[in-house]
């Protein structure tokens, strides 16, 4: 896959793609169906196949002080679109400024001037331009226009009729169910993240700890949670069973929330590591306690529960895991 972080000037192997246009915060299934609808169109038209997607996400831009509520930071969400074949991955920077072009300015700009787009695909609630006026509506309009084929690909949902949607995964991972989330993602939620120096408490009760900040994602339910942990190297990833507490630490006094994550069967020091943490199970909910050897008691507890769970789950590859059901 190809990367750029701007739209003009683009190399001319590149232009005039099919190109997926959204988003796709948390990459989910229902985007899925957007992209590989545009993957459909350059394999038959035999162009390159290009995502086209804004950073940051727009609602930071409008709503500064708002809470964390991405699911997929630029790096995750940059390689699950890869995992899907890609070609090409082109980032337009959104700015106030950006947000101002009337949805026609947008559409001559960057998908005509700039990607010389011959064939256009997004989702069915796609909204662009000032105000967010632009439409499906339009864009197949314009397309007529300005001499691009456009596909809207229509809700995406589930066995149930229920849509897969990015607002499903926050309300999901908000409500502390993570085989929900995996089921509209197509994969277990992660966080990912260096491992930071924390206290060092875990080592002293026997339950050494890799420590990670949450940063701008969303925080799903705090609690202990029956985890993959994937340990990059380089290209490589290899995951191992673990269990991790997320919230503030209240036996200790914390005031941040905090991603603490136990390996099994692990010996090895990994600070400075960037670890994937896949959520699998939330197990219980967070808990004071009055003393170490109640908590001791409690975390021996969740790891065998939590070895429990993930005797359940399989990990076919390096890089995708999905559950056991299919989902």
């Amino acid at each position: 896959m190809r990367l750029f972080r701007h739209y003009e000037h683009l190399p001319e192997e590149v232009r005039g793609a099919s190109v997926a246009i959204g988003n796709f915060d948390g990459v989910h299934r229902g985007h899925h169906a957007v992209i590989r609808e545009a993957g459909r169109f350059a394999r038959s038209l035999g162009v390159p196949w290009a995502v086209l997607t804004l950073e940051p996400h727009p609602r930071s831009v409008f709503q500064p002080d708002i809470m964390p509520f991405r699911l997929t930071p630029f790096h995750l969400k940059a390689r699950l679109v890869e995992e899907l074949g890609i070609d090409v991955l082109v980032v337009v920077h959104f700015d106030m400024d950006f947000a101002r072009l009337p949805p026609r300015e947008f559409v001559q700009g960057v998908l005509v001037d700039g990607l010389a787009a011959r064939s256009v695909v997004c989702g069915h609630n796609f909204a662009f331009g000032r105000g967010r006026v632009g439409t499906p509506d339009l864009l197949l309009h314009l397309g007529g226009e300005f001499g691009f084929d456009f596909t809207c690909v229509q809700e995406v949902q589930d066995e149930d009729g229920q849509p897969f949607s990015s607002t499903r995964v926050r309300e999901s991972l908000k409500q502390g169910d993570p085989r929900d989330v995996a089921k509209v993602l197509g994969r277990p939620f992660e966080i990912e993240g260096r491992v930071i120096e924390g206290d060092k408490r875990g080592r002293t009760i026997g339950f050494p700890t890799a420590n990670m900040e949450l940063g701008e994602i969303v925080r799903p339910a705090l609690g202990v949670y029956a985890v993959r942990a994937g340990i990059e190297n380089g290209a490589d990833v290899v995951w191992h069973d673990a269990v991790a507490n997320l919230g503030y630490r209240p036996t200790f006094g914390g005031t941040d929330v905090v991603l603490e994550t136990h390996l099994f069967d692990f010996d090895g020091d990994l600070y400075g590591k960037y670890l994937r943490i896949a959520l699998i199970e939330r197990l219980r909910e967070e808990k004071t306690f009055d003393g170490i050897e109640g908590l001791k008691a409690q975390i021996a507890a969740d790891c065998v529960h939590a070895r429990q769970v993930l005797a359940s789950v399989d990990v076919p590859g390096e890089t995708t895991m999905q559950l056991k059901t299919g989902q």
